[in-house]
């Protein structure tokens, strides 16, 4: 009982330090009793499997945190309207697994190597997780360490050096030191060290937040121009509108209320993730050619100097096998088929580009690792009123450019907004403010919506671009260069959010050098698996040659 309740206040404190409900100063000792559950079983217990025993334990914490933080994925309606099980059941236990894996692998490492050098493994694999959570296609960073301080952007201006994967660092490092204050008592209880240690603690706390503070205080970045942003938010209901009106009603619908909130010139109409066609999707040969975008160009026409960006789906066709992408899937001998979740911006006497969705959601947008899942799995994907096929992508980012302005827009789309260094890449093509469509309806009135919106304010802290934020029945959203929400709607709303966008060219030492505390982590990580490698093979040739 003793173990599992180290698990259970493990778990407490990383749930009730997450946003957007929670206190994220409890995240700083949220690990130390599940690295004491570690230590106990590992040293004093009389149970004869402490691997499995450590194991257990471990995941009992992480999937009680991951159903606390994650749980509305529940909100998800099947094909048939009834809440999805399987949208919550699999990547909440998934998730955990790979968490108590990591936690297993610090477990076997501490043992083998000791307590210190354990400590240092223990750092190096979660942040070598947490990157590798960014970037393969089961990517699943909803619950990364730095995101929990996204609802305090006052305290953390100094991601614009090293990112909300710097904040993870930070958290790690403050949580082991914690942990070793604590043995170091329990060794010895002496207080002039136990002070001195605490003492260490605060300044481990408190000086990034303190350097913060005067970053947020003192931010003199000047703009370089101003915009005018109309933000749409047509609350189309994802699961039943969207598939059941005409296209031409839902293209009307959104055009006219483009038209009433239009007061005086707008540079940049923002429309939502998939706000059209509505059901099925764009032929990308025949843009030029589609009804739905001829009405958004006629629409412009009467709005000079605008133009207006949006989500489509859309798809392609393939009649080469030796031309078509990986993706594509054949629909009839010798056709093949690629879909999109796709930004376009349209202006009324040019051409409209294109940028295809680049970070897919697993399970709903990609069948991750097809090739070895699916032979295992079969055709199991979340049918969210959406593909249920792995979508295209486009492997660059893209930015629109205003023809009449000075603005340039990061077409980003949705979960895209999750993730920090890949944002920083559309910053680096030019990007001088960031434009967010997503539709946040699919969770129904949940926390769901209310983190993505939240964790956008990170992505704005880390480039020092300000966000227009599109949402379809989320929360759209006017977020300033440090992280602050200056204006936005409420959930369920159809209406349209003005705001007047500052643009700023500058780049921050993150977007040069993106997730640097990772990459560094990472090395350590080697490090410590191979130099005892390498140790035995030196002695192992030295005492070859002394023979």
């Amino acid at each position: 009982m003793k173990y599992i309740l180290l698990s259970l206040i493990s778990t407490t404190l990383l749930s009730v330090s997450w946003p957007v409900y929670g206190v994220p100063f409890f995240i700083f000792a949220a690990l130390v009793p599940l690295l004491m559950m570690e230590h106990e079983i590992s040293k004093f217990s009389k149970i004869k499997r402490k691997s499995w025993a450590i194991f257990e334990l471990s995941y009992l914490c992480f999937l009680v945190w991951n159903i606390a933080t994650t749980g509305w994925l529940y909100g998800s309606k099947n094909p048939d309207g009834s809440n999805s099980l399987q949208a919550v059941l699999l990547p909440v236990l998934i998730n955990s697994f790979l968490y108590s894996l990591v936690f297993q692998c610090y477990h076997w490492y501490k043992n083998a190597r000791g307590t210190y050098w354990g400590l240092a493994f223990f750092i190096a694999i979660w942040m070598g997780f947490e990157k590798l959570h960014l970037g393969w296609e089961l990517s699943w960073p909803w619950l990364n360490l730095g995101n929990v301080f996204s609802e305090y952007p006052k305290l953390i201006q100094w991601y614009d050096t090293f990112g909300a994967t710097g904040g993870s660092f930070w958290i790690l490092i403050v949580n082991v030191f914690i942990f070793y204050t604590v043995r170091i008592w329990q060794a010895g209880r002496k207080r002039k060290s136990l002070i001195k240690n605490l003492l260490i603690t605060a300044v481990l706390i408190v000086f990034p937040m303190m350097i913060s503070l005067i970053k947020f205080n003192n931010f003199d970045e000047k703009p370089i121009g101003q915009i005018n942003v109309l933000m749409l938010q047509p609350d189309l209901d994802p699961y039943n509108e969207k598939y059941v009106k005409d296209n031409a009603e839902i293209q009307s619908e959104l055009l006219e209320l483009a038209e009433k909130k239009s007061a005086g010139k707008i540079d940049f109409y923002i429309a939502p993730e998939t706000a059209l066609p509505g059901s099925g999707s764009i032929l990308e040969t025949d843009f030029e050619k589609s009804f739905t975008l001829i009405g958004l160009k006629n629409f412009l026409e009467k709005h000079p100097k605008s133009v207006f960006a949006t989500g489509v789906s859309s798809h392609r066709f393939f009649f080469n096998a030796d031309e078509k992408p990986s993706r594509a899937y054949e629909i009839q001998d010798g056709v093949w088929i690629e879909n999109y979740n796709t930004a376009i911006q349209i202006v009324s006497n040019g051409e409209i580009e294109v940028y295809h969705k680049a970070k897919l959601v697993p399970g709903v947008e990609i069948f991750p690792y097809i090739g070895i899942l699916k032979p295992i799995l079969g055709d199991l994907m979340l049918n969210f009123g959406g593909t249920t096929s792995s979508l295209g992508i486009d492997k660059e980012r893209k930015v629109f450019t205003n023809p009449y302005n000075q603005g340039k827009m990061a077409p980003i789309i949705c979960y895209e907004s999750v993730y920090g260094e890949f944002v920083t890449d559309y910053v680096k093509k030019g990007a001088n403010f960031l434009g967010i469509m997503t539709n946040d309806s699919w969770w129904g009135v949940s926390q769901g919506h209310k983190q993505l919106l939240s964790y956008a304010k990170l992505r704005a802290i880390e480039t020092r671009r300000e966000i227009a934020r599109a949402a379809n029945s989320g929360i759209s959203a006017h977020i300033n260069a440090k992280g602050e929400i200056l204006e936005d709607t409420f959930y369920g709303d159809e209406t349209a959010l003005f705001a007047k966008i500052n643009l700023y060219d500058g780049e921050t030492f993150y977007t040069r050098t993106g997730d640097l505390l990772s990459r560094f982590s990472i090395f350590v990580l080697g490090f410590l698996l191979f130099y005892p490698l390498f140790k035995w093979i030196f002695r192992l040739v030295a005492n070859l040659n002394f023979r």
